[in-house]
Parts: structure tokens; C-alpha cells; sequence
């Protein structure tokens, strides 16, 4: 998280702009689902205020660790990437040692944590990170999905675009599949027909 932090309020600084309340950045971070270092996008959502509630924050799934953010309103951004060389360094920690054993990091006494934290956050940038102007570029965020219906087997509200029509009835993703998985197939489309 120290790392979501530091590179956040980098990139922050160099596009001089403050916490977004609504969408006025938008962030890509280059993580993946499960990722080693996950909670680095903990860090800069609390720092940027973009979040995946408000749409505003994605992973790309390269399996990296840049972050590109975005000023939304002045059509430009900056990419921040962290030096290869210095990050195997901090994943030689003791702290990455124990971490990579399966050790929950509060579990990881102070002694080890601290060090590596104020190292993150007070070595010089340049140290640190590769910063990459972008001019001319704006992000279409599509808008939060309003439809919604009830599941005509389980009755639990859903979000229409996650439902499927089969023989008339619109059910849930978890009823559809069951009622496919009797039917012995599926088509990829958002609405199944007779």
C-alpha cells in the first residue's frame, strides 16, 4: 500500500491536481487479479479518490506495477512506472519474505515493516519511478447500468445487462446457469432466445 501511495502522490503532483470527488481523474493501474502487490491499487485509491465504486479506477491485467492517471478535465495524464531494478530490491525484503510464505502483513512485526515503508516513502522520486507526460487523452467512462429486474426463479433483484431471457423468463447469472446447465448448453449472448 506505501507504494499505491507514494506513486499516487506523484502522479498528482506532476498533473497538479487533488482528490477526485467524482470523475474528474481516472486511473489504469497495470495489475491483474491476484497480483503480489494488490493493495498497492488500496493506496491509490485512498490518495487519488478514484475508486471502483465510482467506475473512475482499472486494472488493465498486464500483470505490471505502472499507474496511469488521468486529469479528465484538462485531457491529459502521466504514467508512472517504478524502476525494475529498485523493486526486486524491495521484494528482497524481509518483509516480502514473509509475505511470499503466506504470512499476513499484520502479522509482520514493526521492526520489519517500518524500515521498508519509510524507505518507500522517503527515497527521492527520481530514485524511484520513471514519470511519463501523456497530452491529448481523455477516457469515455460508461455509465453506471440503472436497468434492473427481478429474477423470476430466486426473485433477488438484478442489474439487467448480468440477467438472461431463456423461454420468456428473465433469471439471474446463477439461475440462468443452472437452467442452461439442464438445457446441456450455452450460447455467449447477453439474451438467450427459445
Amino acid at each position: 500500500m506505501p507504494l499505491g501511495l507514494k506513486i499516487a502522490s506523484v502522479a498528482m503532483n506532476a498533473l497538479e491536481v487533488e482528490h477526485a470527488h467524482a470523475g474528474e481523474l481516472f486511473a489504469i493501474v497495470d495489475l491483474g487479479e491476484h497480483h503480489c502487490a494488490g493493495c498497492m491499487g488500496d493506496g491509490i485509491q485512498v490518495i487519488t479518490g478514484c475508486t471502483f465504486g465510482k467506475g473512475n479506477i482499472v486494472r488493465s491485467m498486464k500483470g505490471k506495477f505502472s499507474v496511469t492517471l488521468i486529469d479528465q478535465k484538462q485531457k491529459r495524464g502521466v504514467k508512472i512506472t517504478p524502476f525494475g531494478s529498485w523493486l526486486q530490491k524491495a521484494f528482497q525484503s524481509e518483509f516480502m519474505k514473509k509475505r511470499q510464505k503466506g504470512i499476513p502483513p499484520h502479522h509482520i512485526t514493526p521492526e520489519i515493516v517500518d524500515p521498508l515503508i519509510e524507505n518507500i516513502l522517503s527515497m527521492p522520486v527520481e530514485k524511484q519511478f520513471n514519470i511519463e507526460m501523456i497530452d491529448n487523452i481523455k477516457v469515455d467512462v460508461p455509465s453506471h447500468k440503472w436497468d434492473k429486474r427481478l429474477c423470476e426463479k430466486c426473485n433477488e433483484l438484478t442489474v439487467a445487462e448480468y440477467g438472461y431471457y431463456i423461454n420468456d423468463q428473465f433469471l439471474c447469472a446463477g439461475c440462468s446457469e443452472m437452467t442452461i446447465g439442464h438445457l446441456g448448453h450455452r450460447r455467449s449472448l447477453s439474451i438467450l432466445e427459445n
